[in-house]
């Protein structure tokens, strides 16, 4: 009797691993990659980009975009493209379907900063004051390129942090037309000895939404966060939507998941769930 129960069990042992051996695996994919060859930069640079699940090349509709700086795959891509992904589900409908332009770093020091006037700040960045390239590659090659390989509607998003944060206000205050929404989080606006912040808005901010995020960093970060959301107040509340919040138990390292979809609560879900 236990000779059989021993063949039986055998049996279904071996039955299971023939079935293990039948399975097929497939690589998972959650977006594409471009390599676009740039000749403002003149580098070639990786864009991470996540497409939508109702996203067809057969199909008439169109997508809003959300540009995400730091948007290497072992950055911000993967965990920024969740937030995108839960926030656009049917059952939760904070945000509208989304595509995510990721653009990888090369050196991110460079790109997203403007030339300083203090030392430390040369010595600790010798590459740094390359952001004004940098925004001229997004407006005139990054953004075009995707208005035309993609289907893209009106409806552009920025999103940065720390340094990037750095870059998205510089982008609000010189160019800012070139997005609609603008999501700036743990700005190191203390670069150059916060001259970004005595700058005059000199553009309309009109219809743009402006959303600042900072968590428990220290003082420095908080005063210059709260500051910029004090400035635009004062000299731009009639013009555009602003929003802020303090994340008490995050820090410069983990405030950006949260501060994103709290960014995307207070922008989109009323107007979206409306």
């Amino acid at each position: 009797m236990n000779k059989v129960v021993v063949v039986i069990a055998l049996f279904f042992s071996v039955a299971q691993l023939a079935n293990a051996q039948k399975s097929i695996k497939k690589v998972l994919t959650i977006g594409e990659a471009v390599e676009l060859q740039s000749t403002i930069l003149n580098e070639t640079r990786t864009i991470n980009i996540y497409l939508p699940q109702s996203y067809s090349a057969d199909s008439t509709r169109q997508y809003p975009v959300i540009y995400l700086l730091d948007g290497s795959i072992d950055e911000d891509f993967i965990h920024v493209v969740g937030n995108v992904q839960f926030c656009s589900f049917s059952w939760i409908n904070i945000i509208p379907e989304t595509i995510v332009v990721g653009i990888g770093n090369i050196d991110r020091k460079k790109d997203f900063t403007y030339p300083s006037n203090v030392e430390i700040d040369q010595k600790e960045f010798p590459t740094s004051g390359g952001s004004a390239n940098f925004i001229k590659f997004i407006s005139k090659e990054l953004q075009p390129f995707i208005k035309d390989n993609y289907k893209v509607n009106n409806m552009s998003t920025i999103i940065g942090q720390s340094l990037g944060g750095l870059l998205v206000t510089q982008i609000l205050f010189e160019a800012p037309n070139l997005f609609q929404n603008y999501i700036v989080i743990s700005p190191s606006l203390w670069w150059d000895d916060e001259m970004i912040l005595k700058k005059a808005f000199d553009k309309s901010l009109a219809g743009k939404s402006i959303y600042i995020g900072v968590g428990n960093e220290g003082p420095l970060m908080i005063r210059v966060a709260q500051s910029l959301f004090n400035k635009l107040t004062i000299e731009k509340s009639k013009e555009a939507k602003l929003y802020y919040n303090y994340f008490a138990k995050q820090n410069h390292g983990d405030a950006l998941h949260l501060a994103v979809y709290d960014a995307f609560e207070k922008m989109f879900g009323e107007k979206n769930k409306g």
